[in-house]
């Protein structure tokens, strides 16, 4: 999965806001840490949406300070967030894609719906037709 480091600053209401290195356009906020942190995912999830509707790579994660929260993309986001880099890298369109796995256009364009739950078959064979292979491991 992919972790990407966060900044928490109090407010001064007690509330905490969260804020994204890598991401200077996505903001959350929440009344503990752990509200934050929760309420950051969408923000993060909202955040990669621009990229994608931008048709631009998503930065991968930057280095951790020392001390500093993370927030995880959720697997099935990660897996989506990859493909997407490596379309990009590639130059490819959702149309090339499509025609690469022999689809209709909109079944990529879920793919690429960070809110769409797809199937992980599609999300591997995806992945195959970039030359690349999904893994999945336990931690």
């Amino acid at each position: 999965m992919l972790n990407y480091p966060v900044t928490l600053t109090r407010d001064s209401n007690s509330s905490f806001l969260v804020g994204f290195p890598d991401f200077p356009e996505a903001n959350s906020v929440g009344d503990t840490v752990e509200e934050a942190l929760h309420e950051a995912v969408n923000a993060l999830i909202t955040a990669l949406e621009i990229y994608f509707d931008a048709r631009r790579p998503v930065p991968l994660p930057s280095a951790l300070a020392k001390g500093q929260h993370t927030v995880a993309l959720p697997a099935l986001e990660t897996a989506k967030v990859l493909l997407w880099n490596e379309m990009q890298r590639q130059q490819l369109r959702k149309a090339d894609l499509a025609r690469m796995l022999n689809v209709h256009q909109p079944q990529v364009d879920r793919l690429f719906d960070l809110r769409h739950s797809s199937k992980l078959d599609f999300v591997e064979q995806t992945a195959k037709a970039l030359g690349r292979r999904l893994t999945i491991g336990l931690q």
